[in-house]
């Protein structure tokens, strides 16, 4: 973005990770799953934020790695993880014994809108399978 933009709504461009999650009072973590993304936020990362930073990650697979560390040792002071590793996590996980950490189940899509665009696409597969029709969103194994 030009700077005039970043001006206009508050914005600062960190060309560098690090000076992001040092400046950062939200930090939300939306990659997918690459060799380059795998563990991007690690205990590293998240000391070098601020102790009243909030981390949110709605990112698959392990893009963060050790959370649980981090906030009992109060690197950071909360977490809200819309994805774990592994997942589900074992009821003897640490993560489900700390106090300022918020697990959800992963819905972004579960609006209306998808909701019926998933059905729709569902019933339309349904349909070409019974007349002997290619089905149109046919996943292949890979």
């Amino acid at each position: 973005r030009k700077e005039q933009e970043e001006q206009a709504v508050g914005a600062t461009y960190c060309k560098k990770i690090d000076s992001l999650l040092q400046k950062a009072d939200f930090v939300m973590v939306v990659v997918s799953l690459t060799p380059l993304t795998d563990e991007l936020i690690g205990k590293r990362e998240m000391e070098l934020m601020k102790p009243a930073a909030t981390l949110i990650n709605i990112s698959r697979g392990t893009i963060q790695n050790c959370p649980a560390t981090a906030l009992q040792t109060g690197v950071i002071r909360a977490a809200a993880l819309d994805v774990t590793y592994p997942e589900p996590l074992p009821r003897d996980h640490m993560l489900l014994k700390l106090k300022n950490i918020i697990i959800t189940p992963h819905l972004s899509i579960k609006t209306d809108k998808a909701t019926y665009m998933i059905t729709e696409e569902a019933a339309e597969n349904i349909l070409a399978a019974l007349n002997g029709l290619p089905i149109p969103s046919e996943v292949l194994p890979s």
